[in-house]
């Protein structure tokens, strides 16, 4: 994790270095402990030819074949620690990540596809890995690996939605405001994978379910679109998300007209909690915002900051919660409350983006930038808002960070903060104050952190901790 912690002491900011550092060395302490290998190796354990997934045990010599599938950008390592537990228990598989997001892999084909858009590269490892769980029988034991970005990485529209209908819709969605949730809600009426619809392709195989979660409060049927577990959405749902955000009227025709097929019975919908395909599936959850930002808080508290995890599930429109978050910095730095300083408040969620802008960014720089503006003058304060897979929306930073001097220094470049943020455009403005956060493809994905660092070891305020 070198890369990331010299990414995130950027030399070219004038304010202090120190806290920078501290940064870098919490972020590195977060990612590393939701690692989807050492995950896997957590949950899944092997005895000779006894083989236990959290508390499910499989007898391997009573099996005919054991294989591999699953999508997200976790999934290359998440396969490869399944390859090293199994050995040659292991006859194949198939695993879909995002471009970049690989690790070597011997038994189990890895395939690289379009994320957060979907492409044919995907549209065809979800075709081959639907063929693998049909062709599975109760003899045998899939083991699917599911994490962030699994929904894109996983594309198999329904017959009669072309991919292209299918790209344009998840725009439209990811655009509008949307939760996550919402939008599986939509995506999982749309595919021939999604929503449970993966379980009843592999049943009557025994079918054991991994996931690394990226969706707040961890709700199965949320992560990745639940392509393994019971969907409690229908098509009224779905119909009614698009009708809120009022892109029924944009999105493709052939879309809306399945949407209100299903809505009016006319398809049999996904399965539920209650179908017979679900008694020989087996899912464990072995890693989640809560594992990274618990972690963080550790490590911050071995740096000297008095430390507050606040939350793992924050949500809401990205500026909003950074007004929330900076003024939470600016109590401890004026006030001790909620505690003295040196203090490091930590929440993990995922906030959303309502784009009317033309610019380019994600929710974490917007974060960062939307903070920027309410610290502006507090020298001992920052911010930093990151994606734990790497990724900000589409750029090549995870995040990014500010301080009380970013908008000075943006400033004397003639960059003007609040203009970019109309224009939902962080990322030139992040990049030309050299406040990014870079860490390229951490290869795990459980949602975003947001940490606040008020002063530093060694500047505590000498009042008791409250």
């Amino acid at each position: 994790m070198d890369r990331l912690t010299h990414a995130v002491d950027i030399r070219r900011g004038r304010s202090d270095p120190a806290l920078r550092r501290t940064l870098g060395r919490i972020i590195e302490a977060a990612v590393g402990a939701v690692e989807p290998g050492a995950a896997v190796r957590a949950a899944v354990r092997r005895r000779g030819s006894t083989l236990r997934i959290a508390t499910k045990t499989y007898h391997l010599d009573r099996l005919r074949r054991v294989v591999v599938i699953g999508a997200g950008k976790a999934a290359a390592p998440m396969a490869r620690a399944l390859e090293e537990i199994l050995g040659a228990h292991l006859t194949g598989g198939l695993v879909s990540v995002k471009d970049g997001h690989t690790t070597p892999l011997r038994r189990v084909e890895l395939v690289e596809a379009g994320h957060p858009l979907p492409d044919a590269r995907g549209e065809r490892a979800a075709e081959r890995i639907l063929q693998i769980a049909q062709d599975a029988t109760a003899g045998d034991l899939v083991l699917c690996v599911i994490s962030g970005g699994g929904s894109a990485l996983l594309p198999a529209p329904v017959e009669g939605l072309s991919l292209q209908d299918k790209i344009a819709l998840t725009d439209l969605l990811l655009r509008s405001g949307a939760t996550i949730q919402e939008v599986n809600a939509v995506r999982k009426h749309l595919s021939q994978i999604k929503g449970g619809r993966l379980a009843t392709a592999a049943y009557p195989a025994h079918l054991g379910v991994l996931v690394l979660s990226d969706v707040i409060g961890n709700p199965l049927d949320a992560i990745a679109s639940g392509p393994a577990v019971p969907d409690p959405t229908t098509f009224a749902d779905a119909l009614a998300i698009v009708r809120r955000y009022g892109i029924d009227t944009t999105m493709p025709p052939v879309a809306l007209a399945h949407l209100r097929r299903g809505a009016a019975g006319e398809i049999p919908e996904t399965p539920k909690p209650h179908d017979p395909v679900f008694a020989r599936v087996h899912t464990a959850i072995i890693g989640s915002n809560e594992h990274a930002a618990r972690a963080a808080a550790g490590a911050a508290r071995r740096e000297g900051y008095r430390t507050l995890l606040l939350t793992s599930s924050l949500d809401g429109e990205a500026r909003e919660a950074a007004r929330l978050l900076a003024s939470m910095a600016r109590g401890a730095q004026d006030a001790g409350i909620p505690l003295d300083p040196p203090v490091c408040l930590i929440a993990g969620g995922e906030t959303t983006v309502t784009v009317r802008g033309k610019g380019k960014g994600g929710r974490c720089q917007e974060f960062a930038l939307s903070a920027a503006l309410s610290i502006a003058g507090r020298r001992e304060i920052l911010l930093a808002a990151f994606g734990t897979d790497g990724t900000d929306g589409p750029t090549d930073a995870a995040g990014a960070l500010t301080t009380g001097d970013t908008l000075d220094r943006a400033a004397a470049l003639g960059i003007d903060a609040r203009a970019a943020l109309v224009e939902n455009d962080a990322y030139p403005f992040f990049h030309g104050v050299g406040d990014l956060i870079v860490t390229g493809p951490t290869n795990t994905n459980v949602n975003d952190l947001y940490l606040a660092l008020i002063g530093g070891p060694g500047r505590a305020r000498g009042k008791a901790q409250r």
